[in-house]
């Protein structure tokens, strides 16, 4: 089984969650008393949302490909950076190590092509649903993008940020969520992208009309992908 090595706390909440998924899908696939072979490094969240804020963009890649190069030298075979937001900087983190990176809207494209989906509605902070680096790695693949309207994208980054970030669940802001999701649903949007790693914490597939991309799910389930060998499998069919 190859290495796993993981950029975390951004929050530590999804983190958790990403640690949880790839675990139980390792056992699904493998049985018996396997688990995944990960490594975590996790960054303080309140020295890279202060970068965010401040539009420090290189003193956080600063940060992240430290992170990275660290897995690297720990001997991880491929990095996983467990956030969306972040992916604004993957291509520094790419450049400065020389094993694999798994990007998460990649993830995403590979599941929404699988169920024929054209346009997709996409939630998550401002900085991904705002800025070109998430949405044109989903665009690109020739899938339509669709964001909430700026009071609808103010709404979904505070509660990503002042409840999700914080492990705080909130019915109410669920039921804000759900309104929005509809309005885009009306827009045209087939799908829907929790195009943040906290949002899988609130939203479930039962809230919404269209389906749900979970992208820390299909993140984490990317990560199994890589890591589980052939010989993995046919060496748990001999336990």
């Amino acid at each position: 089984m190859k290495t796993i090595g993981l950029i975390g706390g951004m929050s530590w909440e999804s983190s958790a969650e990403y640690y949880r998924l790839m675990n139980e899908l390792v056992k699904k696939r493998l049985g018996g008393l396997h688990s995944a072979k990960c490594i975590l490094y996790s960054v303080d969240f309140a020295e890279i949302e202060l970068c965010q804020h401040e539009g420090r963009w290189v003193d956080a890649a600063d940060i992240l490909v430290q992170a990275a190069q660290c897995l690297e030298s720990a001997g991880a075979d491929a990095i996983v950076l467990c956030t969306n937001t972040m992916h604004r900087l993957a291509n520094e983190i790419k450049s400065q190590v020389h094993i694999p990176f798994l990007h998460i809207a990649h993830a995403a494209v590979e599941e929404i092509q699988l169920k024929g989906i054209k346009k997709v509605g996409l939630l998550g902070t401002r900085y991904t649903m705002e800025q070109e680096f998430y949405r044109g790695e989903i665009e690109k693949n020739g899938i339509e993008v669709v964001v909430p309207d700026k009071h609808g994208r103010e709404v979904v980054h505070k509660v990503i940020y002042e409840e999700l970030c914080k492990g705080q669940i909130i019915p109410n802001s669920r039921d804000l969520y759900m309104r929005i999701m509809n309005q885009m649903v009306v827009d045209g949007a087939e799908g829907i992208i929790l195009g943040c790693t906290e949002i899988t914490l609130l939203i479930k597939p039962e809230h919404a009309t269209v389906p749900i991309f979970d992208t820390t799910f299909l993140h984490a389930n990317k990560a199994v992908d890589f890591s589980i060998t052939t010989e993995d499998i046919l060496a748990s069919h001999s336990y």
